[in-house]
Order: C-alpha cells, then structure tokens, then sequence
C-alpha cells in the first residue's frame, strides 16, 4: 500500500465567475444540480482510496468549510487519516495569507510532515473531471520520477490559455510554457502534480527564501525544477473541464444533459459524493413538460424546463418556460415567466411575468472580460418582482432588488 497523502487548493477566488464567487469561493460553487466543485476532487481521492486529505483554503471560506465539514459524506471521517482543514494562520515569516499555490504548502510542512508521506498529491479544488490517481501515481513511481505533472492534449488554438509542457519521446519535460502566445506544444498541464515529499520538501523551503520567487508551482517551482531534474507528463486522456469562466461554467452544466453526456454523473463504478440536504422527491405536474434536463430533489414543477439544470428545492411556476439555464438551488420562479441562457444563483427569487435573455446580445457596461456572452447572470439572494425584463449578458448583483416593472437592457447591471 503506497503512503500517500493528498492537498486539495481550494483558496480560489475565482473572479472570472462574477458575481457567482462574489460571497463564496470558486471550490463552493455549485454544479450539476447537487453538487459543489470541490466535490469532485474529494470523490476522486476516496475512489481512488486516499483518505489523508488536506483542504487548504483561502478566500471566503465559511461556506466551503461548512460543505466539507468532517468529511462524512466522503468517508473522511476518520481517525487515522480522514480530511483536515487548512486555512492561513499568522507566523513571523507569513503575514496570514498564502502568496502563491507553493507558499500554501509550504506553510503546511508540519501537517505533511506529521504522515511521513513517500508521494504528496497537490490537487485543484475548482475544476470538474473524473481521474484515478493511483494510475497517476504509478506512472510517477514506472518513470522513477521526482514529479510528474498531469496533462491533457488541447486544440493548438486554445493552447495559449494554459501552461504548455514540451516532452521528449519518453515524456519527460524539457521546457514549460506559460500561456504562450507561439506554443511549441498542446500539451496542457491540469495542475494536478505528484511529488516525492522527501524531494519537494527541500525544494519548498528554498523557494520561501526567494524574494523574486511568486511561489506558484507552475510558475515558479515547475520550470525551476526540470531543468536538472527526472519530471514527467502524465498524458491523461479523460474528461476534464476548467470551469472558471461564465460561459464554460454554463456549457459544463449543460453537457450534462445531454443523452451521452462527455461526464457521465450516473457511473456507479465512480460515483460523486457530496453534503446536501435531505429533500422529498421532485414533483412534476401533469401540465409539465421536461426536456434533456436534470432535475434534483425537492423540486416543484409547474411550468417547462428545456434543456436545463434544476438543482434542489428550486420552485418553477404554472405556464414558466426555462431554457438553457442553470437554476441553483432554493430559486423561487413564479408563473408566465420566460427565462433563456441564464445563471441564476441560490435563494433568489424570480416574480411573476419575468423574462430573462430578450432582445439582442450588447457589450458588457460591467465588465466585458467577464461578462461575454449571451447568458445573464442573476446573483444569490437577489429579488426579481414581477414584470421584469432583462435582456441579454446582464447582471443583477447579490442580494439586489429589481422593482417591478423595471427594464434591464442587454449589457446593463445592477
């Protein structure tokens, strides 16, 4: 049996998700109709049988940490082992926070060191993919390396979003990219790393002496470390999916819904664990008419659903049509609504005779980095009353009120 211990990063901010990171952090956001992001890391370390994990948290953690909890769901509650909880804490060196993804483990040296780990895992807690690390492990201990990095082939044109890895033929890097605007590769890191702990500890505590150093594994410790040492790509070839910007984090959702969905939720060999609440089954009227959609516990539909998310307790009014649309939980939507691309985040409320996505798609006046597609964000806790429209690629903050009657044109935010 192989000693191993895994650390989930899961401080994100997220800040290319709006308004939907705006309260809590990008690992807590929700996805699938039951779910929050940081659940697939955690389903993928118990079903890959790691049950030494470390959670370090940055940003907005309460509701993250309240999600996690002992790691029950997750059968991390446990007396050897099991899940723990690392947040920032003041030392003389550190000022509180963590200052790069590298920093964050360093910080955490003793809590590694309290397991005497041969291989230490360092895990995203914000993206959404199904992976067994022991064939990542393996592959590590076949090539007798000291790292070996996780990749994944991408189209050449979106090669300049991610960390490039160039390879020799025995898939060992001799150079990395970072966002490279001529990449010499499509081999894209997914920043999932396997490390011996003897070696990265070293390699840990000379980066924090670094002044110049930002203390990112894949900025800083990365490139350093190839250039005299065994690291490997590990040439992975599952689904994996970057959720960090609005569009991809709608399209994601919706790739679900499909009849073969590239993920597939429902594979009882590699199931998804999660903390949710205890809710009655859906109820869908007989005037209801559900299409290609996912539907949660604790639903009451009334009106018609295409092509969409429902996750838990959502409400959905007589004769309301919601299309392409991810609803998280606890939304109230009233009657004769009409609501096409949208996000919409928990706890809001939808009046009655609201329409979302009219008119044609405007720049953003908010932010068009974030805000760049026709889909309208709505913000948790916010209140839409009746007879509202709001057209394409607009944003209702959180815990905002649109009055009644109120027009929010394509582009506007409030």
């Amino acid at each position: 049996m192989k000693n191993v211990l895994a650390l989930i990063l899961a401080g994100g901010q997220g800040t290319r998700l709006g308004v939907l990171t705006e309260k809590i952090a990008k690992p807590a956001v929700q996805f699938g109709g039951k779910y929050r992001l940081i659940d697939f890391t955690l389903s993928n370390c118990v079903n890959s049988g790691i049950y030494k994990v470390g959670v370090l948290t940055q940003y907005k953690p309460h509701l993250l940490n309240k999600h996690i909890g002992i790691g029950k769901p997750w059968d991390l509650d446990r007396k050897d082992g099991g899940i723990t909880i690392l947040q920032p804490y003041f030392t003389e060196k550190a000022k509180v926070w963590f200052s790069g993804t590298a920093d964050a483990v360093y910080q955490n040296i003793e809590f590694v060191d309290e397991y005497s780990p041969e291989y230490v895992v360092i895990l995203s807690g914000d993206h959404v993919y199904s992976m067994d690390y022991n064939e990542l492990i393996d592959y590590h201990i076949s090539k007798g390396a000291l790292a070996t990095v996780a990749c994944l082939e991408v189209p050449l044109s979106e090669a300049n979003r991610f960390g490039i890895m160039v390879t020799d033929l025995e898939n060992r890097i001799i150079e990395f990219q970072e966002k490279p605007e001529k990449p010499k590769s499509n081999l894209a890191s997914l920043g999932i790393y396997v490390f011996q702990w003897s070696f990265i500890r070293e390699v840990l505590i000379q980066d924090a002496n670094k002044p110049e150093s930002s203390h990112d594994f894949g900025k800083d410790i990365i490139p350093e470390i190839i250039k005299t040492k065994r690291v490997f790509a590990f040439p992975f070839e599952g689904y994996w999916r970057d959720v960090g910007t609005i569009y991809s984090y709608w399209e994601a959702n919706l790739e679900l819904t499909r009849v073969i969905p590239a993920f597939n939720i429902h594979d009882a060999s590699w199931r998804i664990y999660t903390h949710s609440e205890e809710m009655p089954p859906a109820y869908i009227s007989k005037k209801s008419k559900i299409k290609n959609s996912l539907i949660s516990e604790g639903c009451e539909i009334y009106g018609n659903v295409e092509s969409s998310v429902i996750s838990q307790g959502v409400e959905i009014g007589e004769n309301s049509v919601i299309k392409n649309s991810v609803v998280m939980s606890k939304v109230k939507i009233g009657k004769n609504c009409y609501i096409e691309n949208a996000i919409i985040a928990e706890n809001a409320i939808i009046g009655n005779s609201v329409k979302i996505g009219e008119g044609e798609y405007a720049e953003s006046k908010l932010n068009n980095k974030v805000y760049n597609s026709e889909i309208s964000v709505i913000g948790m806790d916010s209140i839409i009353e009746d007879n509202v429209v709001i057209g394409k690629n607009c944003v209702v903050g959180i815990e905002k009120i649109l009055r009644s009657g109120l027009t929010l044109n394509s582009g506007e935010y409030i």
